[in-house]
C-alpha cells in the first residue's frame, strides 16, 4: 500500500495550494480518506475528511470555508484545496486511508505559508 501525497511547498498568506494524495495497493473506493497536518511541536490534527462514496464530508474549525476536500475514485487521488492560507496553516500535511480494520498513512508533504 503507498499513499503519495504532493502539491506543497511555499506560498504566502492569502494564498492557495492543492494537495493531492494517490493511493495504490488497495480498493480506493472503499476508504474513508482523510487529511491530517502536524505543525512543529504539535499534535497531529484531523483537516478535513471525505467518505468513501464521496458524498459527506467534514471539516476542522480552523479550515472551515477556506478548504475543499474531494476524490477521484476513478483516479485513486484525493484532493485538498486550501484558499486564504494563514501562517498557522503551515505544516506537515498527510493523507490517511481508513477501512474498518485498516490504516494507512502517507510520507506527508510540507506545508509553508510565508511572507
Amino acid at each position: 500500500v503507498q499513499l503519495v501525497e504532493s502539491g506543497g511547498g511555499l506560498v504566502q498568506p492569502g494564498g492557495s495550494l492543492r494537495l493531492s494524495c494517490v493511493v495504490s495497493g488497495l480498493t480506493f473506493s472503499s476508504y474513508v480518506m482523510t487529511w491530517y497536518r502536524q505543525a512543529p511541536g504539535k499534535e497531529r490534527e484531523l483537516v478535513a475528511g471525505i467518505s468513501s462514496a464521496g458524498d459527506r464530508t467534514n471539516y476542522a474549525d480552523s479550515v472551515k470555508g477556506r478548504s475543499t476536500i474531494s476524490r477521484d475514485n476513478a483516479k485513486n487521488t484525493v484532493y485538498l484545496q486550501m484558499n486564504n492560507l494563514l501562517p498557522e496553516d503551515t505544516a506537515v500535511y498527510y493523507c490517511h486511508a481508513r477501512e474498518t480494520n485498516n490504516g494507512f498513512w502517507g510520507q506527508g508533504t510540507q506545508v509553508t505559508v510565508s511572507s
